[in-house]
């Protein structure tokens, strides 16, 4: 199940990635679990067919967390009993018997996995903490099972010696290639006793994986700020006020209210609070978040993560970590990804320091008596915005209604994609905040898939917005097989029966998101390993980060920006307005990601030495020339996208390297007839959208654009000079 997430502005986005290097790693597990009785099928709903509408939909109805570890070892057993026989065929390799036996194989074991992970990215407790710890180290140990059996890989490497290296074989080709080569990445050559020994290391990952993630998780559930006083909510609008309120009751601290150490509750308290102290107390609480000394502090977690990474790599034959996950990007190396990183830094704090200087003169204006630090820099950003272009976060949310941006999203994807989407209410949800839609082609009625909406915070889910893929869109063996997607959100309830708003940032990543459930929706292949988004980390952005651009254009504002008490759309004085103010703050968007993506990539360049994560974090910082009053977006000890799997590790450069794809492609509709440009529209769904991984991503972008991308683009869109 894969996990794209966006926690940022623009296109500053992350995937916590559960997803795999491609389908059969998705599934993970290890045969040497007791299997459970020999009726555990029948008696264990996670392991039965999806049945119902649509294909068959997820039994969320019938999970019961202790039905886990049997369905997940039953499965695994059922799986490898299925590679055991492929390896096993005594008939000459062919892709029919070998490649297309490894697609059909694992399905309860995907069918598993698929609810599980939902349920420990959406659902976690105290309950499924011991069994998640449990459960991953084996799905490890599983994969490693695969991609090291000697049998099953000649035969995959026979039939790439023939399928595989064709230049016009196709899917056929490209699925042959990708077998082969993510299996000797896997380790598939080693010798025997390195092979045991990337298993142990594998293992081992799994299980710090999974204690990084709780412990992050535990720390933003259970910390929070309690505020009693009224007079502390100086400053906060009433739909915050609402939301501290709701947060509060739902921890029992009636009369009170309360900040949670989420993103979703802390930003917008930064930027309106008043009360510099509490912003102060809140601004801690966030970026300290598994750095806090106690049983939930992730440091020693992180060293370890990276000396086990560092070994595996040399294991593997690479010089560092980051060169071996590199190997298969668009970037193809580390220093191609430094280079352009360090291309766009000089002008992000540059621009930091004009932004810094312009707060500090307001502040000092106002008589605050303040320097500049990083719990002000929201607030006073506000405070400049308001002041150069007259214009308020709080004029724009009254016309940003949770309900209405869905509805502008579905009003672009029809007019982009054809895609209709409307609700259903007969298939089960895994929580009542859930809402289910059927997509549909607009002009022919077919069936294209179901788009699963789970807005709202709770605790037990993580924080940010991303996006899931339950079942992969494939015709495999002649069958159709429909996608299932979902997007994920951490908006904060209000009063019951009024409209959540939300702020023009909060829209931006809905529109994102909902990109990567297009990306999944559109897919139109044949094997399952090669739909949808399973292609290169820094390419999957892309499509997401392009359809950012569609919640500003006029049609999307007039139809949808309707103001929650009048209805009345949103007026084109304010628009202009946002649009004059469209680069304002971006040296501080552009330098707090770029930061992290740099200790990302330098903690994975530092080979085998023994690192300490804040003093590496706190020097590397200084040696760039971090201005102080900005941290990093993720700082190490909560880094997720980089240390709760291995789907970011020295890959967090991806949102940059994407989005030079991404403004260089809007190009193409501003050069041709708009945004809506149906001739463009149709080209970008045919090369981008809906080839999955059937073609070398660079290729799929010189057939849509009919170049390779430039990165002034990215320096126009970002306001940055371009030289």
């Amino acid at each position: 199940m894969k996990i794209y997430v966006r926690m940022g502005k623009r296109p500053l986005f992350w995937i916590l990635a559960f997803a795999s290097i491609f389908a059969i790693m998705t599934v993970k597990g290890d045969r040497s679990v007791t299997a459970g009785p020999a009726n555990a099928r029948a008696a264990n709903p996670l392991l039965e067919t999806w049945t119902g509408p649509y294909g068959g939909v997820p039994p969320f109805d019938k999970v019961r967390v202790a039905d886990f570890e049997p369905a997940m070892a039953e499965a695994m057993k059922e799986h490898l009993a299925e590679i055991d026989a492929i390896a096993a065929n005594k008939e000459a390799p062919t892709f029919e018997n070998t490649i297309v036996a490894m697609e059909r194989s694992g399905q309860a074991l995907k069918r598993v996995s698929t609810v599980y992970d939902i349920w420990t990215s959406n659902l976690n407790s105290k309950e499924l903490e011991p069994i998640e710890a449990s459960i991953e180290p084996l799905r490890a140990a599983h994969g490693d099972k695969i991609t090291q059996n000697a049998d099953l890989f000649k035969r995959i490497e026979a039939v790439y010696s023939t399928e595989g290296k064709k230049k016009d074989g196709g899917e056929r080709s490209r699925l042959a290639w990708l077998y082969y080569t993510n299996f000797v990445r896997s380790g598939a050559k080693l010798a025997p006793e390195k092979k045991a020994r990337l298993a142990e290391i594998n293992k081992s990952l799994a299980g710090l994986f999974t204690k990084f993630s709780q412990n992050l998780l535990g720390d933003e559930g259970e910390l929070y700020v309690e505020i009693k006083n009224e007079a502390d909510l100086a400053g906060l609008p009433q739909s915050l006020r609402d939301a501290a309120a709701a947060a509060a009751k739902s921890k029992e601290k009636n009369g009170s209210w309360l900040i949670r150490n989420t993103r979703s509750s802390v930003d917008p308290f930064l930027t309106y609070s008043e009360n510099r102290a509490l912003r102060e107390k809140v601004w801690r609480m966030f970026v300290n978040r598994g750095d806090n000394g106690d049983e939930r502090d992730n440091n020693a977690i992180i060293t370890e993560i990276l000396q086990l990474r560092a070994e595996r790599a040399k294991l593997l034959g690479f010089k560092t970590h980051a060169h071996w996950r590199l190997e298969n990007t668009m970037a193809k190396t580390p220093e191609n990804a430094m280079k352009l990183m360090e291309g766009v830094w000089p002008a992000a704090i540059a621009r930091v320091k004009e932004e810094v200087g312009d707060m500090q003169a307001l502040a000092d204006k106002e008589k605050a008596g303040i320097k500049i630090e990083p719990w002000d820099y929201r607030y006073y950003s506000e405070k400049v915005r308001k002041d150069r272009y007259d214009l308020d976060e709080n004029e724009i949310k009254p016309y940003l209604q949770l309900d209405k941006i869905r509805d502008a999203m579905f009003w672009v994807a029809g007019e982009l994609f054809n895609f209709k989407f409307t609700p259903v209410n007969n298939v089960p949800v895994f929580h009542p905040d859930v809402v289910v839609y059927e997509v549909t082609d607009k002009t022919s009625g077919k069936h294209i898939g179901l788009w699963y909406f789970d807005p709202y915070a709770r605790d037990g889910k993580r924080s940010g917005a991303w996006m899931n893929e339950y079942r992969e869109q494939s015709r495999m063996d002649g069958r159709e097989v429909a996608t299932i997607v979902s997007n994920n959100s951490n908006f904060v309830k209000g009063k019951p029966g009024e409209p959540v708003l939300i702020s023009w940032d909060d829209a931006t990543t809905m529109f994102h998101e909902f990109g990567h459930a297009l990306h999944g929706l559109s897919s139109n292949v044949t094997y399952p390993t090669l739909s949808g988004t399973n292609v290169a980390r820094d390419y999957v952005e892309f499509p997401s980060q392009l359809l950012e651009h569609w919640l500003s254009t006029p049609e999307v504002l007039q139809k949808y920006a309707l103001h929650y008490q009048t209805g009345k759309p949103i007026p084109q004085e304010l628009v202009d307005k946002i649009k004059k103010a469209g680069t304002f703050n971006e040296g501080f968007a552009t330098t707090e990601y770029l930061a992290s993506a740099l200790v990302d990539m330098k903690l994975h360049l530092a080979g085998d030495t023994k690192i300490d994560p804040d003093k590496f974090e706190r020097e590397t910082l200084a040696a760039l020339g971090m201005p102080h009053e900005i941290v990093m977006r993720h700082r190490t000890p909560q880094f997720g996208h980089v240390f709760s799997s291995d789907g970011y590790s020295a890959g967090y450069y991806s949102y940059l390297w994407s989005d030079v794809i991404t403004a260089d492609a809007f190009g193409a509709f501003v050069e041709g007839k708009g945004p809506y440009d149906k001739e463009v529209g149709a080209r970008l769904v045919k090369y981008v959208f809906s080839v999955g991984n059937t073609i070398d991503p660079a290729e799929a972008y010189r057939k849509f654009r009919g170049r390779d991308p430039k990165v002034e683009a990215l320096m126009k869109k970002r306001g940055f000079p371009v030289k």
